[in-house]
């Protein structure tokens, strides 16, 4: 009934099994992978026929994490998995920019490629393995797809890079200083096609052998989705790209002139609409069955592209006039909302990004119930790239995977320079609102970002910067690399290389390929002119940063303390009632994890030293020998039980009362009042042993020797 097939390889410290036959069979391709024992199905189909005008590639991958895959159930009211989360959304685009490029140009059927996560061991990290599965099943669909492609995951540890480290290896990186590297790669067998990186100051060179070991590593799994195409591959789909040479000569020749002039506009605004014109002018020389033809939109692109890439390779000029390794004129400014806790503008170029930072407390971590576990955030970045930013009209509604990517790169760029939660209890909410946009505004958040915590008062480790990086690459091999790279080049360009991070090295890197080809030579002199942008643009912000930024009045304060982790339990008593009762009394906020580590938060000093007071007397041990104040809670005929540590009592016997014989106690005590009292000690039951009589009840010094006696 099934005709199955299983390919397998040791690849690692794994076996990475890929199958495909038995499950799914409608489809036009399906694979199973797995790496242990995490398992996902990619199932590839695509439209036989391309829709009447259209003029995209309609590629849409779709990752999908289900809870039974690691033997859970949904978290929140229905129990039933909803709209993607951020790590769906993410690993989705993981995949589509790699596999994008590949599919044959002109190709415009309709592709829909569906991972979903079956089995998750908590060790191996699905995002490869989806991205592996996926990649065998467009190898083997029959769709124009001049993969395959493979990825990998690659740690640094102690100066050696690490294939597919452990999935907790991976969490909280922040807080793992021998982890300095989370760099998911991926790529041909000739070529890498895309980067994505988490990193901890890495010098260029540290991470340009990063990228070359992820590349070495994937060979043999390429060799694999080979060896399983070789046996159960479709017959290829019957396509040939359009030939539209005819059509572009005569949009060439009616148009040329125009577009040239168009592109030699610096201002973005006035530039769109030159172009704008020029593509009118080309359309109104044409006859009515040009004007019908499908390939009308691509010829005209062509053309385009043509006069830009041209000018770049041959002349050294770009569209505004700058050089290839110039970046555009900065201007940094901090603290221009009053009421926020730190804000930041930076705009550069024709790029624009307002930061707003907000400091909270333990109550506003982000909490995320994710495939492998349960976690709070303390840190989120939200990036917002609303209409208006392009001088355009549009639809305003929940942040799309343009959004969700935008702001996660930038997240990751700043993640290295963040104090320790002990060091700075707080959690931090940055919003980038992009105010306008011609180029790189995630690396305007990263820089936006960076000024905006230092205004917080934020102790940053150090500024960070990012600079997006273009390419040019012509058929001869001739290329330029650009610095600081506008929308167009970015759109017309072979590469999108974005770099962030601080004087000591790289804290991020995003590399998007279009063609096939780049060389490591080519990628180390990218990454070099990234540093020398980079510090140009750490100096244009460091004007921005003339002192210490003040701690803002409207943000709270935090305290931490750390008790003793057997403490915990009287620190928030039967059911929460003495936690409740500290901050009832005292008025602070009071977060207390599971190691111990309590946070006090309020406004008002005097409220977080009286919480701070009341936990130190729950938790702290009274000290034999020292003196301390307490107050008479009980008279009995032996003697007086005082309050002198927090809750705690102990027995002032009749005879340490006074240098004097007493009939009883309350001759000279009486409830409530208040007295000195010595800690002699404890008995052999543990009861604690107090004098007054060794203490001047007047001064509440210890009384000498002789006067005691």
């Amino acid at each position: 009934m099934f005709n199955e097939v299983k390919k397998s390889i040791q690849w690692g410290d794994e076996t990475l099994t890929l199958e495909t036959g038995k499950i799914a069979r409608q489809a036009d391709g399906t694979v199973v992978a797995t790496l242990g024992e995490t398992s996902v199905m990619a199932n590839v189909t695509f439209a036989k026929e391309q829709k009447p005008g259209q003029d995209f590639f309609p590629l849409t991958v779709h990752y999908q994490e289900k809870y039974y895959a690691a033997g859970k159930v949904p978290g929140g009211f229905f129990k039933r998995e909803a709209r993607p989360t951020e790590k769906e959304t993410l690993t989705a685009r993981l995949i589509d920019r790699p596999i994008r490029p590949l599919f044959v140009p002109g190709f415009k059927n309709e592709v829909l490629v569906m991972c979903t996560v079956l089995s998750h061991d908590l060790v191996n990290d699905p995002d490869i393995v989806a991205m592996i599965a996926a990649s065998a099943a467009l190898t083997i669909s029959g769709a124009p797809f001049m993969g395959p492609i493979a990825g990998c995951r690659v740690g640094f540890v102690d100066g050696d890079y690490v294939l597919n480290p452990d999935v907790d290896d991976m969490q909280d990186l922040r807080n793992n200083p021998e982890q300095r590297l989370d760099l998911v790669v991926a790529g041909t067998k000739d070529a890498v096609m895309m980067v994505e990186s988490e990193a901890y100051e890495l010098t260029e060179a540290e991470m340009l052998g990063a990228v070359t070991f992820a590349h070495e590593q994937i060979q043999p799994v390429i060799d694999l989705i080979i060896s399983l195409a070789e046996e159960t591959a479709k017959e290829p789909f019957d396509f040939t790209p359009p030939d539209y040479s005819e059509l572009y000569e005569v949009v060439k020749a009616a148009g040329e002139d125009a577009m040239r002039a168009a592109y030699a506009i610096t201002d973005k605004q006035e530039r769109v609409a030159a172009v704008a014109a020029a593509k009118e002018g080309i359309k109104s020389g044409l006859s009515e069955e040009q004007l019908e033809d499908a390939n009308l939109g691509s010829a005209i692109k062509k053309l385009e592209s043509s006069v830009l890439r041209g000018d770049v390779v041959k002349n050294g000029r770009r569209i505004d006039g700058r050089a290839l390794d110039q970046v555009r004129p900065i201007v940094c400014e901090t603290g221009l909302l009053p009421r926020t806790h730190g804000s930041a503008l930076f705009t550069r170029g024709e790029t624009q990004g307002l930061v707003v930072t907000t400091l909270g407390t333990g109550d506003d971590e982000q909490f995320i119930d994710a495939l492998h576990g349960n976690f709070k955030s303390n840190f989120m970045l939200h990036y917002n790239f609303p209409p208006y930013s392009v001088g355009e009209v549009g639809r305003v509604g929940s942040p799309g995977r343009r959004e969700i990517g935008h702001g996660k790169l930038a997240w990751r760029a700043l993640q290295a320079v963040l104090p320790a939660a002990t060091d700075f209890p707080y959690t931090l909410r940055l919003v980038s609102e992009i105010t306008e946009s011609n180029g790189s505004s995630s690396m305007a958040s990263v820089c936006g970002g960076s000024l905006s915590m230092m205004d917080a008062g934020v102790p940053l480790k150090a500024a960070v910067a990012g600079v997006a990086m273009g390419l040019v690459l012509e058929e001869d091999g001739s290329y330029g690399i650009l610095t600081d790279i506008l929308g167009d080049e970015d759109h017309l360009g072979d590469m999108d290389f974005k770099v962030a991070g601080t004087e000591e090295g790289i804290t991020s890197l995003q590399m998007d390929i279009k063609v096939a080809g780049i060389t490591p030579e080519i990628m180390e002199k990218a990454l070099a002119q990234a540093k020398e942008g980079r510090m140009h643009i750490l100096g244009e912000m460091n004007k921005a940063l003339s002192g210490t930024a003040e701690f803002s009045v409207h943000a709270p304060r935090i305290e931490t303390m750390t008790v003793p982790t057997d403490k915990i339990r009287e620190v928030i008593g039967s059911g929460g009632k003495v936690i409740r009762e500290i901050v009832e009394v005292s008025g602070a906020k009071v977060d207390i994890n599971d190691d111990g580590v309590i946070k006090i938060a309020s406004p008002n000093a005097e409220a977080i030293q009286k919480a701070h007071d009341m936990i130190y007397s729950i938790v702290a041990e009274p000290e034999e020998g020292k003196v301390y104040k307490g107050t008479v809670v009980k008279i009995v005929d032996f003697g007086a039980f005082v309050n002198f540590f927090g809750k705690r009592d102990g027995l002032v016997h009749v005879s340490q009362i006074e240098n004097r014989r007493l009939n009883h106690p309350s001759d000279v005590l009486k409830e409530g009042q208040e007295v000195w009292v010595k800690l002699l000690g404890f008995d052999d039951r543990g009861k604690v042993r107090l004098s007054m009589k060794v203490v001047d009840q007047e001064t509440g010094e210890e009384a000498k020797k002789e006067e005691a006696e």
